[in-house]
């Protein structure tokens, strides 16, 4: 179990009361009274008409499902915090028995990693293991979102 978390000495990993899981995308869910988003990935977008986004993109409901599955159905969920973004959201590490839920999506070809992007947030053994899923696991069958989303997401301005 040891082998797929950062050095015990050096994180402190937060368990997760499953029943106050509630599902939102494949890479976000809301846990009691705040949201985590999963550090490492991109899922693909469900509707988020709060956010400007009218449809699905494609493998979106298929990701946001599978994410919500395996939360639901694990043993331990935990996670390990890093910091709020912009949208007020706590990205964390999110382990499901004890293995990085990031690299599962990966693996499932339901996410691409973002490790490559914006680095490795002060955990480089997680964000190895990210790359390395990535690296070893066949493209995912849809668009990047963030391209996606460009095109699109209706933006509010001023």
């Amino acid at each position: 179990r040891g082998d797929e978390k950062e050095n015990k000495d050096t994180v402190a990993l937060i368990r997760i009361d499953k029943s106050a899981i509630r599902p939102d995308d494949g890479d976000t869910f809301f846990y009691k009274d705040f949201t985590i988003r999963i550090l490492g990935i991109d899922a693909p977008e469900i509707i988020h008409k709060e956010h400007g986004i009218f449809e699905n993109q494609p493998y979106g409901r298929k990701a946001a499902e599978m994410t919500i599955d395996i939360l639901r159905k694990a043993k331990i969920v935990e996670y390990i915090p890093f910091q709020n973004d912009k949208y007020g959201r706590l990205l964390a590490h999110v382990f499901v028995n004890g293995k990085l839920l990031s690299v599962h999506l990966i693996k499932a070809g339901l996410a691409y990693e973002t490790v490559s992007h914006y680095g490795d947030n002060g955990f480089p053994e997680l964000a190895q293991r990210i790359l390395k899923a990535a690296h070893e696991s066949p493209s995912p069958p849809f668009e990047k979102p963030y391209k996606w989303r460009r095109r699109h997401q209706i933006r509010k301005w001023k």
